[in-house]
Parts: C-alpha cells; sequence; structure tokens
C-alpha cells in the first residue's frame, strides 16, 4: 500500500471530493453515460495501480514493445493483428488469463516491473472496431502514462494520427516510441523520421512530445541472452524514463494530475455545450422578443384604428343629434299646432328626418369594424406562424443530433413544432364569417344589456332605434292649452326647449350606451386574441426561460470547478 505524506492526503481527499462533486453536477446535467464512466473510473484510478497505456497501429510492434519492457514473451506477436481485444497486464504469482468479456482481458505474470505499475495492450488503432474504442476510451483517460508506438518504416500513419487526435483532449502525458529503427539505413534517416513525428505531434497536440527510438526486437533478444545487442536496441533511455516517473513522487505527481485532466477535459466540454445552447437559447429569446414586438405594435395598432372607427360611429351619432335639434326648431312651433296633436305622424317624420339611415350606417360601421378586427386577427396569427416557421428552419439546419445534447434539442424542437403546428391549425380553421357573427352577437348583447333592453335576433341599428325613437315619444302628444296665445307664448317653446334639452341627454345616454359597450366589447376582443397567441407560445417561452436559468446555473457551476480544479493543480505543481 502506498505511503501519503500528510501534504499529499490531503490533497488527494480535496481532489476526489471535488471530482465526487463534479460527477454530481454532470449527471444533473445530463453528461452521456460514457463520460460517466470515464469520471467514475478516473477517480477510482486515485487508489489505483499506476496505469501505463500502450496505442498504435498493429503493425507497429505494440506487443513486441510491451514484452520488450517486460523482458519476456507474454504476449504474441506477428505480422498479422495479434491483438484483437484490449490486454491488461496486472503482477500475479503466475501467468494467467482472464475473460472479463470478448473485448477485455486480463493477463498476470510473474514480473517485478508490474509490481508498481499495470500496463493497458489495445488493439491496432488501424484494426479498431466499436466495441474496442469503448474498451479503449475508457483505459485512456484513466492513464497515467499513454506511451504512442509507431512504427520506423510507416510512421505517425493516418489512422495514428486520428487516433492521437481524439485522445489529445484528455490531457494525457504522451510519450511517443519509435520502434523498428534497426530497419533504417543510416542517423540522417532516423534523424529525419524523428523530425517528421515531431512536427505532425507539435501540430496535433500543440507540444513537441519526446520520442524514443527504439528496436523492441533488439531489446528482447538483449534481456534474453544476446547482452551485445543492449546498445544497439537504444532501449535504456525509454527504461531509464519509464523508471524515473514511476518514483515514488513523480508517481504520486502524475496520480493526482491526470484525473484533474479528465475533470478539466470534461469541463471544458460541457461548457462549450453550455454556451453553444445559450447561443442557440439567445436566438430563441429573440424570437421571442420579435413576437412580443409584433403583438405590442399589433395591440397599439388595433387601438389606434378603433378610435379612428370609433369617431366614424360617434360623428354619426352627432349628425342625428343635430337634425334632432333642427326638427324640434322646425316641428314645435305654433304653425304646426295641429301637426303636433298627431303623435303617429310625428313619431314617423322624426324617424324619416332625425333617425333616417343611422342604424343602417351604425350597422354597417360596426359591421366595417368587426371584419377589420377578425382580419388583423388572422393576419397577426399568419404573422406569428410564419415567424415560428423560420425558427424552425433555422432551428433544423443548425441542430446536429448528439448524444451530449439529444434530450436538449428533442424537447427544444418539439415545442417548436407543437407551437408552430398549434399557430398553423389556428390559421388552416379560422372561419372568418363564423367569428365575425360571434364577435357581433357579443355586441349586441352587450350594447342590450348597457342599455336594459330585451333583443332577440335583431341588427344593432335597430338597438339604435329602440333607443332614439323613445325621445320622439317623449314629445309628442303635446295637449292643447286653455287659448292660442297661451300656447304660442308659453307652452310651445317651453315644449321646445324641454325637447331639446331631452334629445341631447337622451343622445348623450344613446351616444354613451353605444361606444362604452363597443369600446369595452372590442378591448375584450382584443385581449382575447393576445392572449390565445401567448397562450400558444407560453410552452416555447417557458422552455426557453426555464433552460437559460439552468444553463447560467450550469454555467457558473462548471466555470467554479474549472477554478477549484486549477487550484488544486497549482497545489500539486508547488508541493510535489
Amino acid at each position: 500500500m502506498r505511503i501519503l505524506t500528510k501534504t499529499q492526503e490531503a490533497l488527494l481527499t480535496e481532489e476526489r471530493a471535488l471530482l465526487n462533486d463534479l460527477r454530481v453536477a454532470l449527471v444533473k446535467f445530463g453528461t452521456t453515460e460514457e463520460d460517466q464512466k470515464t469520471l467514475e473510473d478516473s477517480i477510482a484510478q486515485l487508489d489505483d495501480f499506476f496505469l501505463l497505456v500502450v496505442v498504435g497501429e498493429f503493425n507497429a510492434g505494440k506487443s513486441a514493445f510491451i514484452n520488450a519492457l517486460l523482458g519476456q514473451q507474454i504476449l504474441r506477436e506477428g505480422v498479422t493483428p495479434t491483438t484483437t481485444r484490449v490486454n491488461v497486464l496486472r503482477h500475479g504469482e503466475a501467468e494467467t488469463r482472464q475473460v472479463e468479456s470478448e473485448h477485455l482481458h486480463i493477463l498476470t505474470a510473474p514480473v517485478e516491473l508490474l509490481e508498481n505499475l499495470s500496463i493497458v495492450d489495445t488493439p491496432g488503432t488501424n484494426a479498431i472496431i466499436r466495441e474496442h474504442e469503448i474498451i479503449t476510451n475508457r483505459f485512456v483517460p484513466r492513464a497515467d502514462l499513454v506511451l504512442f508506438v509507431t512504427s520506423a518504416d510507416r510512421p505517425f500513419s493516418e489512422s495514428e494520427r486520428a487516433f492521437l487526435e481524439r485522445i489529445r483532449d484528455w490531457g494525457k502525458k504522451v510519450i511517443v516510441v519509435l520502434n523498428k529503427v534497426d530497419l533504417l539505413q543510416s542517423e540522417n534517416d532516423l534523424t529525419e523520421v524523428e523530425t517528421f513525428i515531431r512536427e505532425n505531434a507539435q501540430k496535433l497536440l500543440g507540444i513537441a512530445p519526446e520520442i524514443f527510438p527504439v528496436s523492441a526486437r533488439l531489446a528482447l533478444q538483449a534481456k534474453q541472452g544476446q547482452p551485445q545487442l543492449w546498445e544497439q536496441s537504444r532501449f535504456e533511455p525509454l527504461e531509464t524514463y519509464i523508471q524515473r516517473n514511476l518514483d515514488e513522487e513523480s508517481r504520486v505527481r502524475l496520480k493526482l494530475l491526470n484525473p484533474l485532466g479528465v475533470g478539466e477535459h470534461l469541463v471544458s466540454r460541457y461548457l462549450k455545450v453550455v454556451n453553444e445552447r445559450l447561443g442557440l437559447l439567445q436566438e430563441d429569446f429573440s424570437a421571442l422578443e420579435d413576437i412580443e414586438r409584433q403583438l405590442k405594435i399589433y395591440e397599439e395598432d388595433m387601438r389606434r384604428d378603433f378610435e379612428f372607427r370609433m369617431a366614424d360611429i360617434e360623428k354619426t351619432i352627432y349628425e342625428m343629434e343635430k337634425r334632432g335639434q333642427d326638427y324640434f326648431d322646425d316641428t314645435i312651433r305654433l304653425a304646426r299646432v295641429v301637426d303636433l296633436m298627431k303623435k303617429d305622424r310625428i313619431q314617423r317624420e322624426f324617424e324619416q328626418k332625425v333617425i333616417a339611415d343611422v342604424p343602417t350606417q351604425i350597422d354597417v360601421r360596426v359591421g366595417e369594424m368587426i371584419d377589420w378586427l377578425v382580419e388583423s386577427d388572422l393576419r397577426q396569427w399568419q404573422a406569428v406562424t410564419e415567424h415560428l416557421a423560420e425558427r424552425r428552419r433555422e432551428h433544423k439546419e443548425r441542430i446536429v443530433g448528439g448524444s451530449t445534447v439529444g434530450a436538449f434539442h428533442s424537447e427544444r424542437e418539439r415545442l417548436l413544432d407543437g407551437v408552430g403546428r398549434a399557430a398553423r391549425e389556428v390559421v388552416e380553421n379560422y372561419d372568418k364569417t363564423r367569428e365575425a357573427q360571434k364577435i357581433a352577437a357579443d355586441v349586441q348583447n352587450a350594447v342590450a344589456a348597457a342599455a336594459v333592453l330585451e333583443i332577440g335576433a335583431v341588427g344593432l341599428g335597430v338597438i339604435v332605434t329602440t333607443i332614439a325613437t323613445t325621445v320622439a315619444l317623449d314629445v309628442t302628444g303635446i295637449l292643447m292649452a286653455s287659448g292660442l296665445a297661451l300656447l304660442g307664448l308659453f307652452i310651445i317653446p317651453a315644449k321646445r326647449k324641454q325637447a331639446k334639452k331631452e334629445m341631447r341627454a337622451k343622445v348623450a345616454e344613446m351616444r354613451e350606451t353605444l361606444i362604452t359597450s363597443l369600446r369595452a366589447q372590442f378591448e375584450r376582443e382584443i385581449q382575447r386574441s393576445l392572449r390565445n397567441i401567448e397562450e400558444a407560445i407560453a410552452p416555447y417561452s417557458r422552455f426557453v426561460r426555464a433552460e437559460r436559468k439552468k444553463l447560467m446555473e450550469t454555467s457558473d457551476s462548471l466555470t467554479g470547478f474549472k477554478e477549484a480544479m486549477e487550484q488544486i493543480r497549482g497545489k500539486i505543481d508547488i508541493r510535489q
């Protein structure tokens, strides 16, 4: 069992707690099972053996290299792929093979080197299958040291380059082993190959890795009875390097740093995912803000246009009132005293000259107002539908499914489609005639209720007529006085004045009843239209707002983990 100093023990405890907290945070965010497993393995690695992972093409001589490192032929070698699974080599009292699964075997051997480390032999990068890749990807993040074996006769192949590109983000310490150098003709050839590898690795890794040219074949022969080949194998510098990295202090330092590299990689990956989602959500917010602006402008336009239309109705009523005043001046006078005795005639005359076509005009103008309201409502729904359709097109063009982001995008897409479908259905099923009839009935009922009238299936104009003609009833049927002089001097002027006053009061009351009822009813219709649209987009809006809040909290959390891991890394670099 490894004995740690108090400082190392404290760092180990602090790091383990931090990575466990990170694991919980990533599970809440919705990380992939593969990433969860990787982080869990890295946490477990803190208490595990030093892990050396060997990667490269099958013909690079990985098995030969491991055999040379161990000093005996533990693994099969050949010109065809001999490693078709992931092999984990550990120390044991005898050579054994335990089959964990079809693609993972555990080998033991009584080799002194394995007392300090475990070696992972991976399938060739050019022969890897999905199962191999999953298992390999489980071990690479846990590796304390990655030995990247490439062949001098085919250095840094395309498959090796692609594999190295996949593992670079884990922040692993990678050592390049250039095998089969005994095939090269001269030192110049060796220098040329090393330069080629160094330059290409620099481009991929961002740093120039250490390169060890060796001949694993000669090294194994040297260890097995031909010591004269040892110097020619060039194996000693590599063994010295590995031994140096296996001393107590270096091993503990790497053991502490490697899980941090895994954690930092995952934090960076998911911070990128968070930022991408926030970017998409910002576009969603812009889309929602566009709709909100449209609705506000729609509401303002509706109120302004409504007032213009109401002004036309009020003008019609004012003109009727003026005709009424003129009519009383012309009718209620001594010269027409005989006509004033004929109540039915006066009422008919009042309706013909004063009321005239006012009911028809009001019916027409209110009908036009209803049609305008229905058309405006439909146009607004169409505008929202087109806006959402454009948003869905952008959404599908930009979003590529992925295991790390699938749930977020599928929910977002479902809501966009749902809202868009609801808006389309409203537009497609919008019956303008039915809507207009409904609003007309509501308006009539509102005016009738305000005027305390019982109505059946009649137009608004009939209601206006009913209200207006009460004026005529109030001023007809004047009784004869005792004498014409008295009638001419007192009664008729007083009656005319009274009629004009009552006319003003009645028309004012009618105008107030009509305008107030219309305004209230149309306000309800406008608000109903706005409310229907807002309710249609509410699920999408709630999702966007809730996701942004969640993502902002996740971003803050991941940033906090990143800073905490940087602090632990600093402590390890200082104290180890």
